[in-house]
């Protein structure tokens, strides 16, 4: 199918639903809201003349700087028309994304993980415990705001027999700072 036809079709099936579309190569990018989701997603994978019927993978993106700081993304591909379609929205911290494990099964993991490295939660999501995340850590590891250096260290104590987590001690005294070049000491020890 001619994607122009198909988003001026989408486009006249659900006018209130997609605010935004673009069209690269092979791909649609619908921007819609998060309410709106599971029906934009619906519509394409039941309808005749597009059929996508896999969920690819589901993506985040953290924005510090904007209101709705989390982008969700849904990639499909459509096998039989040869054509993918991208599905944007977003969010905050507190307004849940709906969820799509009723289309796509597979969507369970993506969301569970979109809400253990972002803190993008689904509603209605059968499953929502972390995935790659221990329990008792908190914050989020992909988003921009996470301090780097981190102020717990988890390790395993042989003695104890158990992951212990403890503050990070880190004094100053026992830093080296070398702002030398090995480059220019060589070329010294050279002449």
């Amino acid at each position: 199918m001619d994607k122009q036809l198909f988003l001026k079709s989408l486009i006249a099936t659900l006018p209130k639903r997609i605010h935004q579309f673009k069209t690269s190569k092979h791909e649609n990018i619908l921007y819609t809201n998060p309410d709106y989701l599971f029906e934009l997603l619906w519509f394409p994978k039941h309808h005749t003349n597009t059929r996508f019927q896999v969920l690819i993978d589901i993506r985040g993106v953290d924005y510090p700087s904007r209101k709705r700081r989390f982008e969700v993304v849904h990639n499909s591909p459509s096998i039989r028309y040869n054509s993918r379609i991208r599905v944007e929205s977003s969010v905050n911290e507190i307004t849940p994304i709906c969820s799509v494990v009723g289309i796509f099964p597979s969507a369970g993991w993506w969301e569970r993980e979109v809400w253990d490295m972002f803190g993008a939660y689904s509603s209605n999501h059968p499953d929502s415990r972390r995935i790659s995340i221990d329990y008792g850590s908190e914050g989020h590891l992909l988003r921009k705001d996470l301090p780097l250096s981190g102020y717990f260290e988890v390790r395993y104590d042989d003695s104890e027999k158990r992951v212990v987590s403890e503050p990070i001690e880190m004094t100053q005294e026992s830093r080296y700072f070398d702002f030398a070049s090995p480059w220019e000491v060589a070329s010294l020890r050279i002449k």
